[in-house]
């Protein structure tokens, strides 16, 4: 008796994490269908899948300065990708105004970065 409760639980439980998890999954292919039809919704997420690998793959170095400075290179150009979308789709003046501020510090900091890399090669 005990063992027949035990496989049913079992069973019961099995079915409903795949109901779940099945749930879920069509949520997540919802949202990524309205993200594909919104063209605001899918230049900030070509800005960001284009920034991950590139900045992951650069905190990888073993020299802490260099994985640091690796990283942040992908991260302000990130960060201007994203300034570039808002002055695309953005209506505040305020907010387009602070886009175009970070784009121009993060250019000046990715320019000082690669000149830093330039001298501290793969130390």
């Amino acid at each position: 008796m005990k063992k027949f409760v035990l496989i049913t639980c079992s069973v019961l439980f099995v079915l409903c994490t795949t109901h779940n998890a099945m749930a879920n999954k069509e949520t997540i292919m919802k949202s990524m269908h309205n993200e594909q039809t919104n063209p605001m919704m899918s230049d900030y997420m070509a800005a960001m899948d284009k920034m991950h690998k590139p900045m992951m793959d650069g905190i990888k170095n073993h020299n802490p300065d260099i994985a640091f400075i690796k990283g942040m290179i992908p991260h302000h150009q990130g960060a201007i990708d994203m300034a570039k979308i808002e002055l695309k789709y953005g209506k505040d003046p305020k907010t387009k105004a602070l886009a175009e501020e970070i784009i121009k510090s993060q250019e000046k900091e990715i320019a000082l970065m690669k000149q830093w890399l330039e001298t501290h090669k793969d130390k």
